[in-house]
Formats: C-alpha cells, structure tokens, sequence
C-alpha cells in the first residue's frame, strides 16, 4: 500500500514536471505528458501500468466532461447548435460505418459487428485534448465553440455506437430500427436526467443556506450524480453530465455568490489539471502493456493501426468540408448562423479531431470473454489500434494544429469589434450604470459622506480614462497602462510587506493580518485580469 501511494506521488511530480516542461517548449501538456508516459513505459523496473476503465469512466470522466461544460459559453453553445449536432451525431455514424467497413477489409477475420465496435470506440474527439490543446493555439471564437460544443456530445453517441455493436457481437443478432429507437431513448432521457438533477441542484443552491465551502464540494458532487444515476437506468451519462453541466453554468450568476464562484473556480482548475495530468500520462504508460498483447503480431498491429488511424483523419476532414457543402444548401430552405461557411474553417475543424481518454476507455472496457464462454474475438488488437489512433491524432495532429491553423485559419468574422474595445465598452457601461444609481439613490448621502464622495470620484476619474482611449495613440495608451500596471503593483508589494513587518509585533493579530493580505491578493488578481499586458 505504501509502495503504491509513494509510486503515485512520484508520477504525480512527473506530471508537474512534464508540464513545465511543455510550458518551456511551447507545446500543448497534453502531447508532453503523453509522450513523457511512453518513454516512461519503457523502464524496465517500472511497475505494469493496468488501466482500469471504470476507474477512468467513473472517478475521471464525469468531473472533466462538467469542468469543460462550464467552461464553454452557452450563448456559442446554443448559436451554432446545428453545426455542433452535426458534428456531433452523424460524423460520429459515418466514422463508425467507414471504420467498420475498412477495418472489416483490412484485418483477417474482423467481421463488420467488430468493425463497428472498433469504429465507436475511436470515433469521437476527445473534449478533455480539445479544450487542453485549444488553450494553446490561437482559433477564432467560431472554431472554439464549435469544436468544445462537439467534443462534449460526440462522446455520448460513440458511446451508444459502442454499446449497440457489443451487444451484436456477444448475441450474433442486431436490430437497426430497435437500435434506432434505443439511440433515441438514451440520448433523450440521458438530457432529461441531467436537467432534472441539475434543477434538484439549483434549488440548493438558490435557496438553501450555502457557503462558499458547501458551494465547492456540490458542484464536485454533481457530475457524479448525474453520471451514475443515468448509468443507473441505461441511460446516456455523458449527455447527462454535459446537460446539467451547461445549465448549471449559465446560472452560476444567481445561485452563487462572489466568495463561491472565486473558491470554485480556483477548486475546479486546480482539480481539472491534476485529472487532466494523471489521465495523459496514464495513456503513455500503459503503452507497453498493450504491445506485450500483441506481441506475436507486432508489425501487423501497427499497421493495422496507422492505416485506421490516417482513415480517420481523412474521413473527418471529408465530413467536415461535406457538412459546409450541406450547410450552404440547407441555408437556402432555412435560416443558419453563417449560410457560407466556407472551406478553411472546417478543415481547421476536421484536423482538431484529437483522440483521448473515452476512447482508452471504451476499448478497455471490452468483455474478456463472450457469453458463450470462448475469448472475445481481436480483444487484444481492438485495444492496441485505438492507442494508436490516439497516439497519432493527439500528437501529430495536436502538434501540427496550430501550423494548420495559420495555413488555413480564418479572421475572427463574428465578433468584429475588437476585443479591446468590446472592454472598453463593457467597462463604460458599468461605470455609467454605477454612476447614474449614485446619483439618484445616494445623492443626498453623499454630501456628508466622505467614503460615498471617494467612490463617485473614483468611477467617474475611471469613465473618463475608458471614454477617453480613442483619443490616445495605442502608443501612449500602452505606455500609460504599463506605467500604471508597474506602479499598482509596486503599491501592493509594498503594502504586503508592511503587513509582514506589522505581524512580527506582538499587539497585532495574526487574523487581522491575514485578512488584509486576503484583500491585497485580490487586488493583484483584479489588477491582472484587468491589464494583464
């Protein structure tokens, strides 16, 4: 047990190490940490990495599918809802049905039920190497949205292609119309459970006596009860997840207060990396594990391997620029969020086609044996070529991503004003909102109130630098907000440690020290988002 925990301690240091690493080389930590596990794997006194898929469709899944759910904005989510669908439900069918065809031709004794099986499995981009890698690179909001809002569904439906195809392997009989109208229940009930619990969780929220602490634990809790109680009833889980987490988010505004969304947030991020980490590595230490299965047919297996995974690639840029071609033509029928999508945007679409943890998952999860007792038929080389899949699409596409990007990426086409001046804007409006609430509400407190005075004085001295900015070159603007950022921050400093001199004396309290270095911190965070350079 202590040798265990001591080993774990120690992979989670890698990971620390890893991710500075690609910090320092400029890479997305999702590729590092993959490719620092397979260098790892190959350590000979390194103990057998054996990867449990419950432990990862459990304990891992359903907080990273909630964590990229509310970091996904529900106003892009719900804007191109149509291209997300698409992306999302038929993509994943015809990937699954190519793959199964080709996998069917390809390997010796694969028959199209395993075929579909191996096309479910590694059919769907991955949210959690989506919303790591696009952190990295520079997309516009459109991309962005587009592929988070699919990376969150795809996974429910290869999920539910997975199911179908095992159980056509393990009973020899499939049923497409039963299957049709299972793949509707699961996806339905799986939305209706996630917004069901996530209005039980709502309710405590809104109007239960929460505190910031309570808050925290109950959006860790949540996920878990949406995933197990769906998967409970047969029910899609992952839909669950992303539903209740995309509801929950966009009233995260009413049901939690200031001190909650700032615990939760700095909870949340801190959680989302260290499972981000354990689940990355995890994939490139089990690598070697993989290969001794197939260790007969090695050269086969990785060729097997590289020609399902460059069918992938390929199919999922055809689908995307084949999803442009349909927009255009339903665009003349019905209204669409952009009736001329283009070229260059879905390909930059079709290349974040990264694989990752689900798909490890769902080839792990494959019965050893059938229910008639004898071994299940290419176990062993399902897995291997869904690692390879992974392998490839999350390092060679993750790494080329943001070349294909500049080669092909479009201008920022929705969201004209820029972002600079959409700050501006935001910040005029608040001011002139707080100012207009003064001066009908307080104006008489004001005459004998010091403090009420310094606010009004304090807002209408910051309208007058945000109204002013067009007049300023970017030049001295820039100049100016350096200037100002430098000085602020030396202030703080400073005061900081003034308070460290203060605690060395005996009459003050160490609580009160503290309570005013609590206040510095979000001084400086405040500072920070507002002119970071």
């Amino acid at each position: 047990m202590h040798q265990h925990f001591f080993f774990y301690l120690c992979l989670l240091l890698v990971i620390m190490l890893l991710v500075m690493l690609a910090q320092k080389i400029k890479v997305s930590y999702p590729i590092v940490l993959v490719l620092g596990g397979l260098g790892l794997s190959f350590i000979p006194s390194l103990p057998a990495i054996n990867i449990d898929p419950e432990l990862i469709f459990l304990i891992f899944l359903p907080p990273l599918l909630y964590d990229a759910a509310w970091q996904t904005s529900w106003k892009d989510f719900w804007k191109w809802r149509r291209v997300i669908a698409s992306f999302a439900f038929p993509i994943v069918i015809i990937t699954s049905a190519v793959i199964a065809v080709i996998s069917h031709q390809l390997i010796p004794g694969f028959t199209l039920a395993l075929g579909f099986l191996l096309g479910g499995i590694i059919s769907p981009p991955d949210a959690v190497s989506a919303t790591s890698i696009l952190k990295e690179v520079k997309v516009t909001k459109r991309a962005q949205a587009i592929i988070e809002g699919e990376s969150l569904l795809n996974d429910a439906s290869s999920l539910i292609v997975y199911r179908f195809a095992l159980v056509a392997v393990l009973t020899g009989s499939f049923s497409v119309g039963e299957a049709s109208l299972k793949f509707l229940e699961v996806v339905v009930m799986g939305i209706a459970i996630g917004l069901i619990i996530g209005l039980v969780f709502y309710a405590l929220h809104r109007w239960m006596p929460t505190t910031a602490s309570i808050d925290t634990v109950l959006t860790f809790v949540e996920p878990y009860i949406m995933y197990i109680v769906a998967e409970h009833f047969h029910f899609s889980g992952v839909l669950a997840v992303v539903t209740g987490g995309l509801y929950l988010s966009n009233r995260s505004h009413v049901i939690l207060n200031n001190v909650s969304r700032l615990q939760s947030v700095n909870v949340w991020q801190t959680i989302g990396f260290l499972f981000n980490g354990f689940v990355f590595l995890l994939i490139g230490l089990g690598f070697t594990t993989v290969v001794k299965a197939v260790s007969n047919n090695v050269s086969d297996a990785v060729k097997y391997g590289l020609i399902i995974s460059a069918a992938v690639i390929v199919i999922r840029l055809l689908s995307t620029l084949g999803a442009s071609v349909f927009t255009m033509f339903m665009s003349r029928f019905i209204q669409t969020a952009d009736s001329r999508p283009g070229w260059r945007g879905p390909i930059v679409f079709g290349w974040a086609g990264m694989r990752g943890v689900v798909s490890l998952a769902s080839a792990l999860s494959i019965p050893l044996v059938l229910k008639s007792g004898q071994p299940f038929p290419h176990r062993e080389l399902i897995i291997f070529i869904t690692f390879i899949v992974i392998l490839v699409t999350l390092v060679f596409q993750g790494l080329t991503l943001p070349w294909v990007i500049r080669k092909f990426g479009e201008p920022e086409r929705d969201y004209l004003i820029p972002e600079h001046e959409q700050e501006a804007q935001v910040k005029s409006a608040m001011k002139n909102v707080a100012l207009a609430l003064l001066e009908k509400e307080y104006q008489d407190d004001m005459i004998n109130n010091q403090l009420l005075k310094e606010l009004k004085a304090r807002l209408s001295n910051e309208l007058e630098y945000v109204d002013g900015r067009h007049e300023r070159s970017e030049e001295e603007a820039l100049k100016n907000k350096t200037k100002f950022h430098d000085a602020f921050k030396h202030v703080i400093e400073v005061q900081r440690h003034k308070l460290q001199e203060l605690n060395l004396k005996p009459e003050f309290e160490e609580e009160v020290i503290k309570k005013y270095v609590a206040q510095l911190d979000l001084e400086e965070e405040k500072l920070r988002q507002q002119f970071e350079l």
